[in-house]
């Protein structure tokens, strides 16, 4: 009996703890653009490449990790696909799409591409992109982006 309420215990710590381990992820946009705030409905068509221009006229550039866990669930969640759809998604439109190595590499291709857009972990936002808002929320707020 006293073993099943250090188990519950336990239990209890570790899924009290499991927020603080989530992925917060950042959509990051070049310096130039002035977009300050989208919904998530507006984001996830440009993911899905049905945006393909800024509101200023210039071409939208997807910019993804290929290997972000953390960018693959908010790219499932925010487009309501499986893992498996994502990926055949982006492998459908890989000339529409820039593929890098990490999340840094996103950073800098955001940062030297007009009209780029990518998602990286927030840790990894410099000065160089600009962030944006997502349903009127800031990176690490409730709701900023389905996680």
């Amino acid at each position: 009996m006293k073993s099943h309420r250090v188990t519950y215990v336990f239990a209890f710590v570790l899924l009290s703890l499991a927020p603080c381990f989530a992925h917060h992820m950042a959509v990051v946009v070049d310096k130039d653009n002035s977009l300050g705030d989208i919904t998530s409905a507006h984001l996830a068509r440009i993911f899905r490449s049905e945006v393909k221009k800024w509101p200023d006229g210039k071409d939208v550039v997807l910019v993804l990790h290929k290997a972000s866990r953390g960018e693959m669930v908010t790219l499932e969640r925010l487009n309501k696909m499986s893992e498996s759809e994502v990926k055949a998604f982006i492998s459908a439109h890989k000339n529409s799409v820039m593929m890098v190595d990490s999340d840094a590499d996103v950073v800098k291709q955001v940062e030297s591409t007009p009209g780029a857009v990518g998602l990286v972990e927030v840790h990894s936002v410099s000065g160089g992109v600009n962030v944006v808002r997502v349903d009127g929320k800031l990176p690490m707020e409730t709701g900023y982006l389905p996680h």
